[in-house]
């Protein structure tokens, strides 16, 4: 099958889909306001119509899907969504989240037939955790790391969002604690997107910066070759280490973007900054039938011409990209109800 190809000849490949706009933390780069417009209930699609725009989606070549949030582990009977999905043509199934309960669902998540397991752990110190997410549930994400290991996911990663002054200073921690318990960081820039209202630059720590700090404790570090659109890139230390960068704000990785993004209730976005999407929850729920929906993927993705970062990155002053009263207007642009 001929890949389905936007503007630019980029190819729908991935799509990160949230089903749920709920977080049981509060983190800094991502919630940091008081209070949230929630999705209605009533909109968040069922399982039953995920599993048929994932089969809408895979027939036109998407095969790799990521389940995020919000987080993703309060959405009841997880793992009985993720076992209609693992029947789909997926090279890869995979999750992101924040490990507070994977705990309790590690084993459900392995056995009902998930890939691959990613833990945001931006800290290795409960105070630092304490004031990014405002919550104490360090141990209980350390405990999860633990579970995961142990029901079997052999490729986990742990993300790391570094923000100047708060926890830059455990970029040689965070690779080592990673290599020890056999699992790769990945660092990434702190992005000026969705609930960041807090982001100024000078809190950005750069991919440079934090190859220089890596470099002059572990020695000459190299860069190993790209084998796929993934947005990190990957480095090999001196003693064969691995970790990753995902350099969004300093580096933008528009021109091989394969992303796509699907909200719990139904918006499909082409773009992380993107501000307008495309309602696929009111398509299905006027009886749209999967010929309907394709095509109204493809002639969308046909059109794409976002590059969102790229633009972000020639601005002469930049700052947040919405304020607190926007989001409010506007949920759908929040971070966590488009699942970064």
């Amino acid at each position: 099958m001929h890949p389905l190809l936007d503007h630019f000849g980029r190819p729908l490949r991935n799509l990160r889909l949230s089903v749920t706009d709920r977080c049981n933390l509060r983190c800094s780069y991502c919630m940091p306001e008081a209070d949230y417009v929630w999705l209605p209930k009533s909109d968040v699609l069922t399982f039953e119509e995920i599993d048929r725009l994932v089969s809408v989606f895979t027939a036109l070549g998407v095969d790799k899907v990521r389940l995020t949030g919000g987080e993703p582990l309060l959405r009841a009977d997880l793992p009985e969504l993720i076992a209609l999905l693992a029947q789909r043509p997926l090279r890869d199934l995979a999750m992101t989240t924040n490990g507070v309960l994977l705990t309790q669902h590690a084993a459900a998540l392995r056995s009902a037939g998930l890939h691959r397991l990613t833990v945001s752990l931006d800290t290795l110190d409960p105070a630092t955790f304490a004031l990014l997410t405002r919550r104490d549930d360090h141990a209980r994400v350390l405990a999860g790391i633990e579970a995961a290991r142990a029901a079997g996911f052999g490729e986990l990663k742990l993300d790391t969002v570094v923000i100047a002054g708060v926890n830059d200073h455990e970029l040689v921690p965070l690779v080592e604690f990673g290599a020890r318990i056999g699992a790769e960081v990945r660092f990434i820039e702190y992005m000026d997107v969705g609930g960041a209202t807090r982001w100024r630059l000078d809190r950005v720590v750069s991919r440079q910066q934090m190859l220089q700090r890596l470099a002059q404790h572990f020695g000459p570090i190299r860069e190993l070759p790209r084998t796929d659109a993934a947005p990190a890139e990957r480095f090999a230390l001196p003693d064969g280490g691995t970790f990753g960068i995902i350099a969004s704000v300093t580096q933008p990785f528009c021109a091989t973007c394969d992303r796509a993004r699907l909200t719990a209730d139904g918006m499909w976005f082409l773009c992380l900054y993107a501000e307008r999407g495309t309602d696929l929850r009111r398509l299905l729920r006027a009886g749209a039938s999967d010929a309907d929906l394709a095509g109204a993927l493809a002639a969308a993705w046909r059109q794409r011409q976002e590059r969102g970062a790229e633009v972000r990155a020639g601005l002469r002053e930049r700052t947040p990209l919405a304020a607190a009263d926007r989001l409010r207007q506007q949920p759908h642009l929040e971070m966590h109800t488009r699942g970064g």
